[in-house]
């Protein structure tokens, strides 16, 4: 069973092979953290501007849209700043319910030209990153910032990507 269950409501997305690259994404930082990505289920929807715009504006009040939108299926989150998120155990029948995903397509696109880097590793660091969200790591508090991207830069150099804070 592969962690990551795609919906692709922009086939664009189709072109980079966003599927595998989705599973291959989570199932890195999944093994990363010590879970088994076989039993652990995340929905990731792949869509537009327009459907991202949207879901941000209900969910966060914010009607514009953005690269990436998380749900996690419980608050992780640390107690103290900088602290390992606590790590989830599966429910009775052996699975680990983790969230959802979104990303848009649009802003992913003008990101990738913006950082010169191809839109496969852009999407690929962006799953990542919302599948830490749905472990319980965020980048609200800064002790909490550097722990999640310390451990995006090391899964994405173990999956030959380059650190995507170097160049910022």
């Amino acid at each position: 069973m592969r962690p990551v269950d795609v919906v692709i409501e922009d086939l664009r997305w189709e072109a980079i092979g966003i599927a595998d690259l989705a599973n291959r994404a989570a199932s890195a930082t999944l093994e990363r953290l010590g879970l088994e990505p076989s039993i652990c289920e995340i929905a990731c929807m792949l869509c537009d501007d327009a459907r991202i715009a949207a879901l941000n504006s209900d969910f966060r009040q914010k009607a514009q849209p953005t690269n990436v939108l998380s749900w996690p299926s419980e608050d992780r989150t640390a107690m103290a700043a900088g602290e390992m998120p606590q790590s989830p155990a599966p429910d009775p029948v052996g699975l680990i319910e983790l969230g959802d995903i979104a990303l848009a397509y649009e802003t992913c696109l003008r990101e990738s030209a913006d950082f010169h880097i191809p839109l496969e590793n852009h999407a690929t660091h962006l799953i990542v990153h919302g599948t830490l969200h749905l472990l319980g790591f965020d980048h609200i508090r800064e002790a909490d910032a550097c722990l999640m991207e310390d451990l995006e830069a090391e899964i994405l150099g173990n999956l030959g990507l380059e650190n995507p804070y170097d160049r910022v």
